[in-house]
């Protein structure tokens, strides 16, 4: 169930992928010949407008295949791609990304209406020698104010602390039915964050219970969370890439492969429905971004063509554009042997391989 859960929504992702390149090239009057889901030998396959839909035996991936989308077997014909200007061009590649931004968007509305996956802002464990068993903190303690801001998860709580500039906090806590005021002043401490950096943060030395909680919202400000979550997921990602290419961040815990993706997939699908839509988001999301990085072969790559040509007023040559696909394929076969790999290393099979192998010895 969960490998079949693991093919379900990675196919889901590609038809939303390839559906944005799709209806966008039928907008401008390119033809388009088939319609992938799938690499491989074909399983089965349906006409329909024109257009063959098929599925295909490998399920990792899939395709749209334009009449004319290759520039040497390009005729001239008026429902061939590249016949048409540079802007129809642009505008049927960036729509694959931008569609799976929109369902990335559309999956977090719809967890921030039915329910969204949180901790509950309740103390777990308060740290001996901090700021919170000093002023008096217990375990079980239910977050409900810090000064003003009202308190409706950890991730709220946690975000307001370690980000406090004041002298002290004034918590609002529920204790056995009661609701008890406490005053808190919180110790400055120098971490490393995600990203690899030093910061200066304010800790008052509580950990969270492990108790999750379903956040919901009204259908209209749901549509602010959606666009502030999607905001941030696509920054952070942003973010994290910037700092592994700077050397912040080993590459090998920032990048994940299928492996790890369906590990992922498989752990959200045991925890409920919000949390497989959820992550089919951030999945929706983290395609997008990395179909638009500026590598030829990929959605980023073609729009960077298209971007010298429109400088250029005209296309770099054809044999030029051939070897910037060939290394463009090259590294991102590369790229795939590598996050495979540290996806198995990461899962800890190869060290299970070998105690195996040591038992089998022994």
């Amino acid at each position: 169930m969960s490998f079949l859960t693991f093919i379900v929504i990675l196919s889901i992702l590609v038809i939303v992928h390839e559906w944005g390149h799709y209806i966008s090239a039928k907008s401008v009057g390119v033809k388009v010949e088939k319609f992938s889901v799938g690499f491989g030998p074909k399983l089965f396959s349906k006409m329909h407008d024109g257009t063959e839909f098929m599925v295909c035996a490998i399920p990792l991936g899939g395709y749209v295949k334009m009449a004319g989308d290759e520039r040497a077997s390009c005729k001239g014909n008026k429902e061939e791609f590249f016949s048409h200007p540079v802007g129809h061009r642009a505008f049927v590649v960036v729509m694959g990304p931008i569609i799976n931004f929109v369902f990335a968007y559309l999956c977090f509305y719809l967890i921030f209406v039915i329910g969204y996956p949180m901790l509950a802002p309740k103390v777990g464990k308060v740290m001996e020698g901090y700021p919170a068993q000093m002023a008096g903190l217990e375990e079980g303690d239910e977050i409900l104010q810090i000064d003003s801001q009202g308190i409706d998860s950890w991730e709220n709580l946690q975000t307001y602390v370690t980000h406090s500039q004041s002298g002290s906090l004034t918590i609002k806590l529920r204790r056995s039915g009661e609701e008890v005021v406490k005053e808190i002043v919180p110790r400055r401490e120098t971490m490393t964050n995600i990203f690899g950096q030093k910061e200066t943060v304010s800790l008052i030395g509580i950990q969270p219970k492990e108790e999750v909680i379903f956040l919901k919202y009204g259908i209209l400000e749901s549509f602010g969370k959606a666009g502030q979550q999607l905001w941030n997921v696509t920054w952070m990602t942003y973010k994290s890439l910037y700092h592994v290419v700077t050397g912040g961040i080993p590459a090998k815990d920032a990048l994940a492969g299928p492996i790890r993706i369906f590990d992922v997939i498989r752990s959200a699908s045991h925890l409920g429905f919000s949390y497989l839509v959820y992550v089919m988001a951030i999945i929706s999301a983290s395609l997008a971004i990395f179909n638009l990085f500026p590598i030829p072969v990929l959605d980023g790559g073609h729009l960077f063509l298209m971007a010298i040509e429109k400088i250029r007023r005209r296309p770099i040559s054809l044999k030029l554009e051939e070897n910037l696909t060939k290394v463009g394929f090259t590294l991102l076969m590369c790229l795939m042997v590598f996050v495979v790999y540290n996806d198995i290393i990461q899962m800890g099979w190869i060290e299970s391989l070998k105690n195996f192998v040591g038992k089998l010895k022994q």
